[in-house]
């Protein structure tokens, strides 16, 4: 995705002096280039585009493509580069802030003088942080769940959704039937598949090692693990005829096998999140020995958030909004932090509160995030509890039960892999490990005006026992 061109084109140069402010641009139209995840380009012809808001724009581009009002909530309009990704709050104006986008580099990245000058933000079209996956099963239209396949197969590619060898296999296979159509053993061999594995499976798993060793790969007989197991995976898929169809008993390969890819990946804690870059503190490795940084992807959706290894590509911390307290500090002359606080234990086996520091630039959009949605999920656990009450007033069966309700009976939870990249390993986090009655560990009680444990969810059940209860910028 060409994530480093500008989704307004420059202004030429008779009209620089036009267009050096917002307000001496008049009602021109101007093309708006809105990219999607496949590359593909929607150009729009806008008047007044400097007062034309995220939602009016959002509306030209459903017109364009002919989608659906449910992509209204499914999409969101993303001022998006290397540097940073904004998700568009729908009153925002996109031509605005794109030419404010040195000062947000300035604020939330830690790049050089030289990228904030050289970075340039594209306009795309993607999936909402908002959108629930219980929402996003009950889409029918072909065209959305083109998108979202298209999106969703994006990020597994690019190592945003780390998930074990196995799954990954399996969705390379759902995606191998999408792309190459039904298995054919003459065309689909291991050989065809090798040239184009970096379109099927992760790219930190496709990574060509040195001619040397390709070669003997080469001689060998066996393939390697991954290839073996995408080869295999593609060939165990069953015919077309066999699977379920739509509402209308339709069976359209998208209809099939792309929602089969999205269900596959909403297996993954962090499908859909919203990601931001930062480092936490790596373990001290021995008494002489400085620990330094790892650098992570904190993913945050409307469940919970997520820390994740950049280079390792698995599961460091995951908490849903349920296990945490959070908070976001900036003390004098030190860095962003945003701090997690969740239940753990010392190495003794001695139950403690652990702290976890996220030094980040964007520490305070996490915040924002985390806020908003929790706000978000108390507000339909609100509306759903009320929509369960008034259908047993009634004596009516209600539609849907509320988030974490006991109506209806309940599945066991999925069992995960002990060595399983979606598992957390606390052990490899550097914390801060305190107790809250007792004698408090002073050297590293976080300093603050307030109190640290005035940001958790209130208004949900909690696991989270030792956090007292108490009493923003947003991403979306």
């Amino acid at each position: 995705m060409e994530a480093d061109r500008l989704a307004v084109p420059p202004p030429s140069a008779d009209e620089h002096s036009q267009r050096s402010s917002v307000s001496s641009t008049g009602h021109r139209t101007l093309d708006v280039l809105v990219y999607l995840v496949n590359d593909r380009v929607v150009r729009l012809a806008v008047e007044g585009l400097p007062s034309v808001t995220a939602h009016e724009l959002h509306r030209l581009v459903r017109d364009a493509l002919r989608l659906p009002e449910c992509a209204l909530e499914a999409f969101a309009l993303w001022l998006a580069s290397p540097l940073l990704e904004v998700q568009l709050k729908p009153k925002h104006q996109p031509y605005k802030v794109c030419r404010q986008w040195q000062e947000l580099l300035f604020r939330f990245s830690s790049c050089s003088e030289d990228e904030t000058l050289e970075d340039e933000p594209s306009l795309q079209f993607r999936r909402s942080v908002f959108f629930p996956k219980r929402k996003e099963l009950q889409v029918q239209d072909e065209a959305v769940l083109q998108l979202l396949y298209e999106e969703a197969k994006y990020n597994l590619l690019e190592g945003r959704y780390p998930c074990d060898l196995a799954d990954c296999q399996q969705l390379g296979a759902l995606a191998c039937r999408l792309d190459l159509g039904p298995y054919n053993p003459e065309r689909h061999t291991a050989a065809s598949l090798k040239e184009k594995l970096d379109a099927f499976l992760p790219s930190h798993l496709c990574r060509r090692g040195p001619r040397l060793l390709s070669g003997l790969w080469r001689r060998g007989s066996r393939l390697p693990a991954y290839e073996q197991g995408l080869l295999q995976a593609f060939r165990a898929l069953p015919e077309e005829e066999e699977q379920q169809g739509g509402p209308c008993g339709e069976h359209t390969p998208l209809r099939t096998w792309g929602r089969a890819y999205l269900q596959k990946c909403h297996e993954l804690p962090y499908y859909g999140c919203a990601f931001f870059s930062g480092e936490i503190d790596k373990p001290a490795q021995s008494f002489l020995q400085r620990s330094g940084r790892k650098a992570v992807l904190v993913a945050i959706s409307l469940e919970g958030v997520y820390i994740l290894d950049s280079k390792e590509k698995h599961v460091l911390l995951g908490l849903r909004f349920q296990e945490l307290s959070w908070d976001h500090t900036f003390p004098d002359e030190e860095e962003h932090i945003l701090w997690l606080e969740f239940d753990g234990e010392s190495s003794e086996g001695t139950p403690v509160n652990k702290l976890l520091k996220v030094y980040s630039k964007q520490a305070e959009l996490m915040s924002g995030l985390i806020e908003y949605c929790i706000e978000l999920t108390a507000a339909a656990a609100a509306a759903a509890e009320g929509t369960v009450q008034e259908a047993a007033a009634s004596g009516a069966p209600s539609s849907e039960a509320p988030p974490g309700s006991q109506v209806g009976r309940r599945l066991p939870p999925r069992l995960q892999r002990q060595d399983s990249v979606l598992c957390s390993r606390v052990q490899h986090l550097s914390t801060i490990d305190y107790v809250e009655e007792g004698k408090e560990i002073r050297r590293v009680k976080p300093r603050r005006s307030a109190s640290f444990f005035g940001r958790q969810l209130s208004s949900a059940p909690t696991s989270y026992s030792a956090v007292r209860a108490a009493e923003s910028l947003e991403h979306g």
